[in-house]
């Protein structure tokens, strides 16, 4: 509820000044707070609305690795910390700009799609995935990123 109740405050704060880093840009004004609900009642919630079969299809991958990345990734970079922005307005959630990233990377969609959704803009998608491709690279790279040995091979095909 603070957070519903401090991203009101700044709504009603920001209505009576100038948007936007630059005069005449348009600012889309995104319920940010409903957008991490939503992302996290549907997928993350301990009994989440849509179940693990569904998260395994729309993730490509299974809820546990995702919420292991995306730990990782929180961890390792300060830019998936949620925090107040200059204005003083509380940014977005570490779930939302790591959901957009992984949305637009395993589907290969514009920045702009996963605006639907997770209600985060375009710039902010692309920002969020250069953060994450490179955190994913520098963290994993020893041991998911590089060319599959022998053994490797054989667990891939048994699995196949």
């Amino acid at each position: 509820m603070t957070v519903v109740e401090e991203e009101r405050v700044a709504n009603e704060r920001s209505a009576s000044h100038r948007l936007g880093s630059v005069q005449g840009h348009v600012v889309i004004q995104r319920d940010r707070v409903q957008g991490h609900n939503r992302l996290y009642r549907d997928y993350f919630a301990e009994e989440p609305v849509y179940g693990p079969r569904l998260f395994r299809r729309r993730f490509q991958m299974h809820r546990p690795l995702f919420l292991r990345i995306a730990s990782v990734v929180e961890d390792f970079d300060p830019y998936f910390v949620q925090r107040r922005n200059a204005a003083g307005n509380l940014g977005l959630p570490s779930l939302q700009k790591i959901t957009a990233a992984m949305r637009m990377l395993a589907y290969r969609v514009s920045a702009d799609f996963v605006d639907d959704y997770v209600l985060i803009g375009e710039s902010t998608t692309i920002e969020s995935v250069k953060s994450f491709v490179k955190v994913v690279v520098a963290i994993f790279v020893d041991d998911y990123l590089r060319s599959p040995n022998n053994d490797d091979i054989k667990k891939i095909a048994r699995d196949w």
